[in-house]
């Protein structure tokens, strides 16, 4: 009697399952950082409205290249500032199409029990002073062991002017030679 009751339920146990399994994925969908990134600044799509891909194409409301609005999601002048500001450090990501770009841990030769780490994001499509944003780790070694410590606010300040100082030199180089 036992036996040809668990057999009676082994399908509707079956059924279940694979509908809760089923039903895992509606409305209960975990985004990705880059997801939530991409949403909360409202970025461009990968391919654009008419299917294109282009990096760094100009802007056609202003004739200005300040990444064309149906490929890259940010400027481009910031980008590739931000690229040439932080190519000392090891980059890990970087995300033209969110403006996100993450470093691993770097260590300067002068200071060899400290190491920092940077995340940085480009806010705009616009060429504009508060288009990037900084955040600087840091860690300073106890031993054999990294523990976190404090970083001063204008060293995340000192970096978002070197993007900015260097995206308007890029601009200016460009125009230049575009005369």
């Amino acid at each position: 009697m036992r036996r040809s009751r668990v057999l009676r339920l082994a399908p509707v146990v079956l059924a279940a399952s694979l509908a809760v399994a089923g039903c895992s994925s509606w409305g209960g969908q975990t985004e990705t950082v880059d997801e939530q990134i991409k949403k909360e600044y409202k970025f461009g799509s990968l391919l654009g409205t008419d299917g294109g891909f282009s990096l760094f194409g100009k802007n056609k409301r202003n004739g200005a290249e300040q990444g064309d609005p149906n490929g890259i999601g940010v400027n481009s002048f910031l980008w590739r500032a931000s690229l040439d500001t932080l190519s000392f450090m090891p980059i890990v990501s970087a995300d033209p199409f969110g403006g996100v770009i993450l470093t691993d841990w770097y260590t300067p030769p002068d200071a060899p029990n400290e190491r920092f780490k940077v995340n940085l994001y480009i806010m705009d499509r616009q060429l504009r002073a508060d288009g990037v944003r900084v955040s600087v780790f840091k860690q300073q070694r106890a031993g054999s062991d990294w523990r976190d410590s404090a970083v001063g606010p204008e060293t995340a300040s000192t970096l978002e002017d070197a993007v900015l100082t260097r995206a308007r030199q890029i601009r200016v180089a460009q125009q230049a030679a575009a005369r």
